[in-house]
C-alpha cells in the first residue's frame, strides 16, 4: 500500500513538474517574441522619423517608393561612427554616402526564418528581427487621408502607420490558433519630421 501511495505521488509530482516546464517554455519564447518585436519597431521607427533629412536642401533625401510591405527612403547624414538618429554628423548634400538610402522589408534567407531585413542600397538585408509574420505599411497625406499604395506619389507622403506581428520561435501544442504559434502585434505611426514640414493638418 505505501509502494502504492508513494507511486501516485511520484508520478503526481513528475506530472506537474512537466507541466511547470512546458508553461516556462512556453512564456519564455512569449517573452522572447515580444522583446524582438519591440526592439524591431523601436529600430525601424526611430530611423524611418530620419527619413528626407536634407538640411542643405540639395540632397532631394526623400521617400524613394512606398508599398504595402516595404518601404525605402534617403537622408543626408554622412554617416560616421557616431551617428545616431537624434544626433546626426554633418550633412555633405547627397545621399550617397553608406546608410543614406535604406530599405526596410520582410525577407527569408536560406534557414528559411522570416526576418524584418534592412538593407542599404544595392546591398543585401541584414537582420533585424527574427520570426516575424507580416510587416504593414499605410501612408497618409498633409491631410491625414490614406494613400493607395503602392504611393504614386511618395512626396505626398507625411505620416507612415506601421503594424509588425511577430511569432513565437516555436510551436505550442496546447495553442490551437495559428499552427500553435503565438503572435504579437505592434502598431505605431510616424510622422519623419522632414516630411512633415508646413503640413500642420496631419492627424
Amino acid at each position: 500500500v505505501a509502494m502504492a501511495l508513494g507511486l501516485v505521488i511520484l508520478i503526481g509530482v513528475y506530472n506537474l513538474l512537466t507541466h511547470t516546464s512546458k508553461a516556462y517554455r512556453v512564456q519564455d519564447r512569449v517573452v522572447e517574441m515580444q522583446q524582438n518585436a519591440r526592439t524591431a519597431m523601436d529600430i525601424m521607427t526611430r530611423e524611418l522619423k530620419m527619413a528626407g533629412y536634407d538640411p542643405l536642401g540639395i540632397a532631394n533625401a526623400r521617400v524613394v517608393s512606398a508599398d504595402d510591405n516595404s518601404i525605402r527612403f534617403t537622408l543626408d547624414i554622412t554617416r560616421t561612427s557616431g551617428y545616431t538618429p537624434e544626433n546626426p554628423p554633418p550633412p555633405d548634400g547627397d545621399t550617397l554616402d553608406p546608410h543614406e538610402d535604406i530599405t526596410y522589408a520582410l525577407y527569408t534567407p536560406a534557414d528559411g526564418i522570416q526576418k524584418l531585413g534592412r538593407a542599404p542600397q544595392g546591398g543585401t538585408f541584414q537582420p533585424i528581427a527574427e520570426h516575424i509574420q507580416s510587416l504593414e505599411f499605410a501612408y497618409r497625406n498633409e491631410n491625414g487621408a490614406l494613400l493607395g499604395t503602392p504611393v504614386a506619389n511618395p512626396s505626398d507622403i507625411r505620416s507612415i502607420d506601421i503594424t509588425l506581428t511577430a511569432r513565437t520561435s516555436d510551436p505550442d501544442p496546447n495553442y490551437p490558433k495559428n499552427g500553435g504559434y503565438r503572435t504579437y502585434a505592434l502598431t505605431a505611426q510616424v510622422i519623419p519630421r522632414n516630411l512633415s514640414i508646413g503640413a500642420p493638418n496631419i492627424i
